[in-house]
């Protein structure tokens, strides 16, 4: 590619910037024409294949973990990629969405979220506030990931307190470990979704020439409410509803006629779920320099949006006028803001016994407000905060392993009218250590971490907390396709500030949120154990996972209310989590031109608290089983999947339960060689096909807010 054709590209690009959220096939007519004049015609030419260099989020190994793990990329990141990272990776076993709507999703690992599970960029955290309310959104987009990964349990020894139910790292690409071998590499894919009328379009482009390698992205999203089949509310709440309505048969006409006419609005919330519309861009550029000794390189990247909440939490008030009250109806939106740097270095052989080492920081500035209906900022939220770990790799004699720091600083603020927690600032420093070693049978991995998190609040008494992990795990190789592996750990979480020191309205949740300034660390030993099989025809891996909590952090409702909401308040108690994840790959026929393979998945967890009476714990994920049909013929992949969600009726207390549901996608993609290095494909994905009524037990939102109907998207993508 000459390099005026580069130019053109961008120029093309980015002044098309607003113009791209409404399938801008003139762009991409444009990117073929720079790449390729004349494109279209298929060659049979083969791709040429781009060295890569990859840093997995273990540092020691990407496979071979006694850890059980996931790694998604390639053609399977692409037929899963959706507009957030929880339902992008809410059907892969033991993992499920918290979901808020299109644009809110947060990973829900082993019935663990919200802070306990840590979504990180490039192994560097999000740094955003979106396990300060499970209405705010990830920071991160996840049609700029290359790979994710995600480690399935506690994770603290590497990652901090925060990840005792796992990590989610996505893995961007931005800063770049190596010289592409072309002058550009990249592609580009657009998607139009039936559902919203919207359409999500990304871009990638990789370059450099010499000692300089450079990176730019951008992702564009947007959609409207979207649509649902039948009521938004659940037929439990609606039931709920109806029974609350007649124990008030006995209050005078008036107040009764106002309760049913309100309920009546209710029910009208159907076919369209209100509040669900969103809108996003993210933008980046990355360049590093790079060299025999390692490599040195930095990206500036933005992230916006603006998006619906949905679940009819309108921000109304008792008193207020009819007529003002009127003027509030509808749902409130979230303005969303972050700028952010990350800096990585990158040396090899640096001294001594180390074989390598890398440093990541990571510094992030998060704004969002929250809009009432009426366009008044109700509350604002401000989120500045930087993150920087130093991993050195050592070899000595028969071990390997690493040594590490992590420190981070978080200058949190929430002012208006959804203000439940005050301003408080946090800081966290920790070291850490991992070891593996080969014997002759087995292989043996250990580490330990040992940190101090702190909390200064603006109104309330500072917080001190030490924390510590210890793990050990053995792999062992059973036969030349089976090994079984193993790990045991234990280790500590620091309560977080919202855990801490809330004290008001939470309209998200629909109650008052109380802290305890009491809490204790929360403690778990944890014992996991995976059997994994791969052979040329089959595949198949089974994790089967115990933890065992001290002083396990949950919401329990008090009974009493504030500002016409029932108070819930922070409490510690002791707690069992156990449960089963399972994925089963068969390839039932192989030829030159494609093969066909039948996949099989289930998953099932339990959660109980060590209490008398209910001891059920919130939004514990049911039981879910699948079958999956995947076949390549030439040009051609299809894939039938069925995946059926049981229901829950575990439920804790003034938690509904959820129904059975089931979700069956289809997936079509046809390829086409543009050029020697250059290839498209023209999809089709059909999602939910049956239209059901899909609610997510995860979500806070469930009872009021089901996951979309059924939907087509169509679009094309193209890589060179």
């Amino acid at each position: 590619m000459k390099t005026q054709q580069i130019v053109a590209v961008f120029v093309l690009i980015f002044s098309e910037r607003k113009t791209m959220k409404h399938f801008p096939l003139s762009i991409i007519g444009g990117l073929l024409a720079a790449i390729q004049p004349g494109v279209g015609h298929a060659q049979q030419a083969p791709t040429e294949q781009i060295e890569e260099v990859i840093v997995f989020s273990h540092p020691l190994s990407g496979e071979g973990l006694s850890q059980a793990a996931e790694l998604i990329d390639g053609k399977e990141l692409q037929r899963v990629l959706d507009s957030n990272i929880g339902s992008t990776l809410g059907k892969l076993p033991g993992i499920q969405t918290a979901s808020f709507g299109k644009a809110v999703g947060r990973p829900v690992i082993h019935g663990l979220g919200g802070p306990r599970v840590k979504v990180m960029e490039d192994r560097i955290d999000s740094l955003d506030v979106a396990v300060t309310s499970a209405d705010h959104a990830v920071g991160i987009d996840p049609f700029i990931a290359e790979r994710i990964e995600v480690l399935k349990g506690p994770s603290t020894l590497l990652y901090g307190s925060g990840a005792i139910g796992g990590v989610v790292d996505v893995h961007t690409g931005r800063i770049p470990h190596n010289v592409p071998s072309h002058l550009v590499t990249g592609g580009i894919s657009t998607t139009f979704d039936s559902n919203t009328d919207g359409n999500a379009t990304a871009f990638k482009l990789n370059g450099g020439i010499g000692s300089f390698a450079w990176h730019a992205d951008a992702s564009f999203q947007d959609g409207n409410a979207y649509e649902i089949p039948g009521f938004a509310e659940s037929s439990q709440l609606r039931a709920l509803e109806e029974a609350e309505g007649d124990d008030h048969d006995d209050h005078d006409d008036h107040d009764d006629h106002d309760d049913e006419d309100h309920h009546e609005e209710e029910e009208e919330a159907r076919d369209i779920l209100p509040g669900s519309q969103f809108d996003s861009e993210s933008l980046a550029f990355g360049a590093s320099y790079i060299q025999d000794w390692g490599f040195v390189g930095l990206v500036v990247s933005q992230l916006e949006a603006n998006y619906g909440l949905p679940g009819g939490h309108g921000h109304e008030h008792e008193g207020e006028e009819e007529e003002e009250e009127e003027e509030e109806e509808g749902n409130p939106l979230l303005d969303l803001k972050q700028n952010r740097v990350d800096f990585e270095l990158g040396v090899n052989n640096p001294f001594s016994i180390f074989s390598s080492l890398n440093v990541r920081f990571g510094i992030n500035d998060y704004e969002h407000q929250e809009i009432e209906p009426n366009g008044e900022i109700a509350t604002e939220f401000s989120n500045e905060a930087w993150e920087a770990r130093a991993e050195l790799v050592y070899d000595l004699g028969q071990w390997r392993g690493l040594i590490g720091t992590q420190l981070s600083d978080r200058e949190f603020s929430a002012l208006g009218e959804e203000a439940f927690i005050p301003p408080v600032d946090t800081d966290e420093q920790a070291v850490f250590w991992v070891a593996e070693r080969s014997f002759e049978q087995f292989e043996l991995e250990l580490g330990a971490r040992v940190g101090q998190l702190s909390h200064q609040p603006a109104a309330n008494i500072d917080t001190d907390f030490n924390t510590y992990a210890l793990s050990a795990g053995v792999v062992i190789p059973l036969s030349s396709a089976l090994q079984f592996g193993a790990v045991i750990d234990y280790s500590s979480r620091a309560p977080v500030a919202e855990e801490l020191y809330s004290n008001g309205p939470h309209l998200t949740t629909n109650s008052f949120e109380v802290g305890n300034i009491q809490l204790d660390n929360e403690n778990a030993a944890n014992i996991a154990a995976t059997f994994e099989y791969n052979a040329d025809a089959l595949s198949s891996r089974v994790t089967i996972y115990a933890t065992q909590f001290s002083d396990f952090i949950y919401q329990q409702a008090t009974g009493a209310e504030e500002d016409g909401l029932p108070e819930v308040a922070y409490l510690q108690e002791d707690a069992n989590f156990y449960g089963i994840d399972a994925e089963l790959t068969s390839q039932i026929s192989q030829w030159n031109e494609g093969s066909v393979e039948v996949s099989l998945k289930f998953d099932w967890v339990s959660a109980s608290l060590d209490v008398s009476g209910n001891d059920h714990i919130p939004r514990t994920p049911p039981l879910r089983y699948g079958i999956g049909v995947l076949g390549e013929f030439g040009a051609l992949t299809a894939s039938l999947d069925f995946l059926n969600v049981d229901n829950q009726t575990d439920v804790a207390a003034q938690e509904l339960v959820t129904d059975e549901y089931y979700d069956l996608s289809l997936y079509l993609g046809y390829e086409i060689r543009l050029s020697e290095r250059a290839k498209m494909e023209i999809f089709l994905h059909g999602k939910n096909l049956g239209d059901e009524e899909q609610r997510h037990h995860v979500s806070f939102i469930k009872d009021v807010a089901p996951a979309p109907g059924r939907t087509l998207l169509a679009g094309l993508r193209i890589n060179f």
